[in-house]
């Protein structure tokens, strides 16, 4: 994890071509920390399979409230999507499926964890720059610092081969989008124009769209743009031949990962129970 410090920035862009970042507004940001790099798989299959989980159990049994936390339906494809495993970011969980995974790093560690707000991503990734990207405005150096369309190869890579961002933050720019807790509405923006707002957050009640962040390894340039806002959608699960479909995976969608926070002034028990234990909406 990487410590964030507090803060005021300016969120979104005026001068983008998307209605959906505008208006620039001042942001309040408290302090919390970030995971350094995406989740991969060597953390999250931990989550996945309890039998794997049991097998890297150095003493004793699993802990039984460990042990109770719902875990993901085995999915009916390679998850990886022969991208690789070790090292690799974890691919197509839902918002939903995210969120158990830090329930459970929760009940693990006795440390509350959670997806970034939409805010606290923007503030993070920008690490105090106003340019287009947070190493400035010249577009030739994004292959520095991300995974993207033009250098990918269409694929995933392992975490931390890119440069960081001022924040130590690696591939906060592309290789997969990166979920964050809010509901994604394009003109959220609206309401604070001319304000400075305290930590906001679009709390989700929805099943889309979510808002991600960050751009993948398949999208352009302009995606990866600080101030750029993508959006969960419902085609990512178009071929899913269950039914309900499957609250736990998207299967077209091997561009979307996670990153967790953890905030330096964490809720009462209570309260993270309330965010972690949210019933999930079926999928039709």
């Amino acid at each position: 994890m990487e410590p964030i410090p507090a803060g005021v920035y300016s969120m979104g862009d005026n001068n983008s071509a998307n209605e959906n970042e505008k208006p620039a507004h001042k942001v309040e940001i408290d302090a919390f920390w970030m995971g350094t790099h995406e989740v991969t798989w060597d953390l999250f299959q931990s989550f996945l399979y309890k039998d794997y989980e049991k097998s890297k159990q150095t003493e004793g049994a699993i802990p039984a409230e460990v042990d109770a936390v719902t875990r993901p339906t085995k999915p009916y494809l390679d998850m990886t999507f022969g991208f690789g495993k070790e090292g690799f970011p974890a691919l197509a969980m839902t918002h939903y499926n995210a969120i158990q995974y830090c329930k459970w790093l929760y009940v693990r560690t006795g440390v509350f964890y959670r997806l970034p707000t939409e805010a606290e991503w923007e503030y993070a990734c920008r690490a105090g720059s106003t340019d287009t990207y947070f190493f400035g405005n010249d577009v030739s150096k994004l292959g520095e610092y991300a995974w993207y369309e033009s250098n990918s190869d269409q694929k995933t890579n392992t975490v931390g081969k890119k440069k960081p961002n001022a924040f130590g933050l690696y591939d906060i720019l592309g290789n997969v989008s990166e979920w964050t807790y809010d509901q994604y509405h394009a003109d959220y923006y609206k309401q604070f124009e001319g304000k400075t707002v305290k930590n906001p957050v679009a709390v989700p009640t929805e099943l889309y769209p979510h808002a991600v962040r960050g751009g993948a390894f398949s999208s352009s340039a302009s995606d990866l743009r600080s101030a750029a806002r993508g959006a969960s959608d419902p085609i990512w699960k178009q071929l899913d031949p269950q039914m309900p479909k499957s609250n736990w995976w998207f299967p077209e969608a091997p561009f979307v990962g996670l990153r967790v926070v953890r905030p330096l002034n964490p809720p009462s028990h209570n309260e993270i129970m309330a965010y972690y234990d949210k019933a999930p909406i079926e999928d039709f």
